[in-house]
C-alpha cells in the first residue's frame, strides 16, 4: 500500500475556516486527543489507558482510501457540490489492532469498545468482538495499522492501568474511559472547526472562588428578600439558620454518602449548596452537580444559584440536542469530512459536557447518562469523578430501578471520589431496604441529626380527607370549593384531570387562574411562577390566585399557598405537596391540605399506582391523619411497604450490566420509558435564540435555546407533524408552527403530559 509523502499529508478532518483553511493533521489530532484524554482520566486512575485509546482511536484514517475520501470531499466542497457517498469506516481498525495486541487481556472489551464506539456509541461486548473479528482483509488492515504506529512514532505513555475485575465496576469503568476519550476527541475537533472555548473551560472559576462568591451572594440575597418584604416567621428562620450551620459543620467530613433531611421550607436549596461547595473545597473536589426530578425546579433553583454565584458559574441542563445526523445526511464518517454539510458534526460537538463548576440538571439527564451508550450522553461522565452530587427530592427515584441506581452511586463513591447527598423532606431510607444490597454497609452521615425536632417545629399545616372521601368529589363541587378560596393550589395526577378542572373553573367564572406543567417551556413557567408569587407576596393584600397543576410543583418549587388540594397520590407526594402550603409559617392559623379522590381515578401506572395503594391503606387505617402525616413514622412504614412490593431490579438491568450489554442496558434503564423529542415553542425571544442556533449549532447556542423547549413523546410529535403543527429542523428537534395554538395558559395543545414525572415505569403513561 502506498504511503503519502510526509506525516502532514495525513488528514483527520478537512480544512476549515477556524483553522485558517488548513486541514486537521492526523498525527497531531491523535496526539492532542491522547493528551486530553489522559488528563481527564487520570482523575480516576486511568490516564495511561486513556492516552493509549486516544492515540489509536482514529488510526483507521491512515487508510489511503479514507485519505482519498477526505480529498474528494474537500474538492466537492470547493465546487459547491455534495460528495454523495460515505467514507470508509475507521474506528474498527484501531479496535482491531487493540484486539490483536491485547487478545489475552481478561478485560479486552474495556479496551476495544471505547475505540470501536467513539462515534457510534458503545456496542454490547459480544457484538463488538464479533464485529472486529469478522472484519474482512484482517491481515492487510492490521499491517496497515502497525505501519501507522511506526509512521507517526506515537507510543503509550506508560503501562495501562488495571481494569476492575468486578463486572459491575468494569462496566462503569468502560463508560468512564469512553467518556474521557469522546470528550477529548470532540473538543480537539471542535477547536479545529473554530468553536471558541467558553471561559469556564479555561478554568477561570474554581471551587474556592465560588465558595467566596457564595458567602457574599447569600448575604446579598437575604438582604434583597428582606427589602422585598418576604418575611419569614421567627421559628421558621430559626430552623433555617440551624440547618445552614449544621451543613457548614458537616461539610468538613470526608467524601462519602450524606443525608440532608430538612422539612419543606427549611432552607434546603441554599443550605444544600453551601454544604456541597464547602465540602468540595475541603476535599479538593472539582464540581457540584445538583440533580432534580422535574424541569420546573431547575428553572427556580438555577435562578437562585445564579443570583448567589453569578451567571458564569451555573449550567442549567435539561434537554439534549439531537446529535445523530441531519435527516437524509450521510453517516458520521461522511459528515466528518464535509465542512459545508457539517451541521451533524457540529450538533454532535454541541452535546453537553458539563464543563462548568456548578451543574443544575434533571434526574433523567444524570441517571440515564450513567447507563447510556451514545456518545452524546457519555461525553460528560468523566467530569463526575471527584464531584459532589446533590440528589434533590431523592425519594422520586423509581423504586423498580433502585438496584442498578444504588449500585452505580456506590461505585461513584468507592471508585471515583464522589460525595452523594440524599436531599429531601421525605427520606426513602435505602439502607433499610431488605431487597437492595448496594447501600447495606455504606456509612451515611446525617447532616442535620436533629431533623425530627425541626419537623415538629415546622408543623404549619393540618391534613384532612375531603368530606366526600373515600368517594370521588365531583368536578363541579371541587371547582366551586376552589373558586371560593381566594388563594388555592390544586395538584392532580394527570394532565387530563388538570385540564378538566381548569375548564370547569373557567365555566364557573373563576378569575386569576394559572396552570403549570412541563408542556410549557421553561421561560413560560418562570413567567407564570413570577406572576403567582407576586400576587402571593403582595404585602397587606390577599390577591386572588388559583393554581391548577400537575405534579411538577410539589418537589421544591417555592410557592406559599394557605390552602392546597391534593388528589390521592403516593404518600411522599402528598407530604411534598403540603410543602407548598403555609411555607413561611406567617399565617395566623395552620395551612390546610385537603386530600381527595378524582372522578377519573386516573394516575400513572407502575410504582406510582402502587404508591397510591400503600398511601390509601395507611390513610384509611390512621386514627389521627393530621398527627401521622406531620410525623415521620408513617413515611417510614410507607417506604418499607412500597419497597417490599416493588422488585429492586424489576427490569433486569443488573444481569445486562454484568454481561457488558451496553446497548440493552441503555434501552432498559429509562426513567421516562418512551423516546422524547424537543419542540421549540413560540414564546418571548425564542426567534433570536433559534436564529443563533441555526446559524451555528453549538453547545453555547443550544444552551441559550433551552428555555424555549418542551419535550414530548416521539409518537406525539409524529401526530403533530402530520397536522402541520410542527416542522422538523434536525433529528429530534422540531419547531412549533401553528400560529396561536401555543396556549399562554396551558402550553402545548396535548391532553397529557409525558414529562411531569421521572417516575413513569413499566411502560405506564400519564393519561
Amino acid at each position: 500500500m502506498s504511503k503519502l509523502t510526509w506525516i502532514g499529508d495525513y488528514w483527520a478532518h478537512t480544512p476549515s475556516d477556524g483553522s485558517g483553511g488548513k486541514p486537521h493533521e492526523l498525527r497531531q489530532h491523535l496526539l492532542d486527543t491522547a493528551i486530553r484524554a489522559q488528563d481527564y482520566a487520570k482523575v480516576f486512575g486511568a490516564g495511561n489507558l486513556a492516552y493509549l485509546l486516544g492515540i489509536w482511536h482514529d488510526l483507521g484514517k491512515y487508510n489511503p482510501e479514507f485519505q482519498q475520501y477526505l480529498r474528494d470531499a474537500q474538492k466537492a466542497d470547493e465546487e459547491g457540490k455534495e460528495l454523495g457517498r460515505k467514507g470508509p469506516p475507521h474506528a474498527i481498525w484501531g479496535a482491531m489492532l487493540l484486539q490483536d495486541r491485547l487478545r489475552q487481556h481478561p478485560q479486552i472489551a474495556t479496551l476495544t469498545l471505547p475505540v470501536l464506539g467513539h462515534h457510534a456509541g458503545l456496542e454490547d461486548a459480544g457484538e463488538g468482538e464479533q464485529k472486529i473479528l469478522t472484519e474482512p482483509e484482517w491481515s492487510d488492515r492490521l499491517e496497515l495499522m502497525v505501519e501507522a504506529i511506526q509512521t507517526f512514532g506515537l507510543h503509550p505513555a506508560g503501562q495501562p492501568e488495571k481494569v476492575p475485575e468486578n463486572p459491575y465496576q468494569q462496566e462503569f469503568f468502560t463508560r468512564m474511559v469512553t467518556s474521557a476519550l469522546v470528550d477529548a476527541d470532540f473538543l480537539d475537533t471542535e477547536r479545529h472547526f473554530g468553536e471558541k472555548l467558553p471561559k469556564a473551560r479555561e478554568h477561570d472559576l474554581d471551587i474556592p472562588t465560588l465558595w467566596q462568591r457564595f458567602e457574599e451572594g447569600r448575604t446579598r440575597l437575604l438582604e434583597k428578600q428582606k427589602k422585598k418584604g418576604k418575611e419569614v416567621a421567627q421559628h421558621v428562620q430559626k430552623v433555617r439558620d440551624e440547618v445552614y450551620a449544621e451543613c457548614l459543620e458537616a461539610a468538613e467530613g470526608k467524601p462519602g454518602v450524606y443525608r440532608l433531611t430538612v422539612p419543606t421550607g427549611g432552607g434546603k436549596t441554599l443550605s444544600g449548596l453551601a454544604f456541597a461547595l464547602k465540602h468540595a473545597q475541603k476535599n479538593g473536589l472539582r464540581r457540584v452537580i445538583v440533580a432534580i426530578p422535574f424541569t420546573s425546579i431547575i428553572d427556580q433553583n438555577a435562578k437562585v444559584y445564579r443570583e448567589v454565584l453569578g451567571e458564569d458559574a451555573v449550567l442549567e441542563h435539561h434537554s439534549d440536542v439531537g446529535t445523530a445526523t441531519r435527516k437524509n445526511a450521510p453517516d458520521q464518517q461522511a459528515v466528518d469530512a464535509e465542512l459545508k454539510q457539517a451541521t451533524a458534526l457540529r450538533l454532535q460537538l454541541a452535546a453537553e459536557n458539563w464543563d462548568v463548576p456548578i451543574v443544575c440538571t434533571t434526574f433523567v439527564q444524570l441517571f440515564e447518562s450513567l447507563f447510556a451508550r451514545k456518545t452524546s450522553k457519555l461525553r460528560k461522565l468523566h467530569r463526575i469523578a471527584r464531584s459532589v452530587i446533590v440528589l434533590d427530592e431523592v425519594q422520586t427515584l423509581p423504586p423498580d430501578l433502585r438496584a442498578a441506581t444504588l449500585d452505580v452511586l456506590r461505585t461513584l463513591v468507592d471508585d471515583y471520589g464522589v460525595s452523594i447527598v440524599l436531599c429531601t423532606a421525605t427520606q426513602p431510607a435505602f439502607e433499610t431496604d431488605e431487597m437492595t444490597e448496594a447501600f447495606k454497609d455504606i456509612p451515611q452521615t446525617e447532616i442535620v441529626p436533629q431533623y425530627a425536632e425541626h419537623f415538629r417545629e415546622l408543623t404549619r399545616v393540618k391534613y384532612a380527607l375531603h368530606d366526600d372521601y373515600p368517594n370521588p368529589v365531583a368536578w363541579e363541587r371541587l371547582a366551586s370549593e376552589i373558586k371560593a378560596e381566594p388563594q388555592a393550589l390544586t395538584i392532580l395526577n394527570t394532565r387530563k384531570d388538570a385540564l378538566t378542572l381548569i375548564r370547569e373553573l373557567q365555566a364557573q367564572g373563576a378569575e386569576h387562574l394559572y396552570h403549570l406543567s412541563t408542556l410549557m417551556c421553561g421561560a413560560h413557567r418562570k413567567q407564570v411562577l413570577a406572576e403567582i408569587n407576586k400576587r402571593l407576596d403582595a404585602k397587606g393584600k390577599k390577591l386572588s390566585v388559583r393554581l391548577v397543576s400537575t405534579q411538577v410543583v410539589e418537589a421544591g418549587v417555592d410557592l406559599d399557598f394557605p390552602v392546597v388540594y391534593r388528589a390521592l397520590a403516593p404518600l411522599d407526594r402528598i407530604v411534598q405537596a403540603a410543602g407548598r402550603c403555609n411555607r413561611n409559617g406567617n399565617g395566623d392559623e395552620h395551612g390546610r391540605v385537603v386530600i381527595f379522590q378524582t372522578m377519573s381515578g386516573k394516575a400513572p401506572k407502575g410504582p406510582y399506582q402502587k404508591g397510591i395503594e400503600k398511601a390509601r391503606t395507611l390513610l384509611e387505617t390512621s386514627k389521627d391523619i393530621d398527627k401521622d402525616m406531620n410525623g415521620t413514622e408513617m413515611l417510614r412504614r410507607y417506604f418499607a411497604a412500597l419497597y417490599g412490593d416493588v422488585l429492586p431490579d424489576e427490569l433486569r438491568v443488573q444481569p445486562l450490566r454484568r454481561e457488558l450489554n451496553f446497548r440493552k442496558v441503555a434501552e432498559t434503564y429509562r426513567l421516562i420509558r418512551n423516546d422524547t423529542v424537543s419542540i421549540i415553542v413560540p414564546y418571548s425571544d425564542y426567534l433570536k435564540a433559534l436564529d443563533q442556533w441555526q446559524r451555528f449549532p453549538s453547545r453555547k447556542s443550544w444552551r441559550a435555546l433551552q428555555p424555549y423547549l418542551v419535550n414530548i413523546y416521539t409518537h406525539e410529535a409524529r401526530q403533530l407533524e402530520k397536522g402541520a403543527v410542527i416542522r422538523q429542523l434536525e433529528e429530534g428537534v422540531y419547531l412549533f408552527e401553528a400560529v396561536g395554538q401555543y396556549d399562554l395558559l396551558l402550553g402545548l395543545p396535548i391532553d397529557r403530559d409525558p414529562a411531569d414525572l421521572v417516575y413513569i415505569t413499566g411502560g405506564g403513561n400519564i393519561f
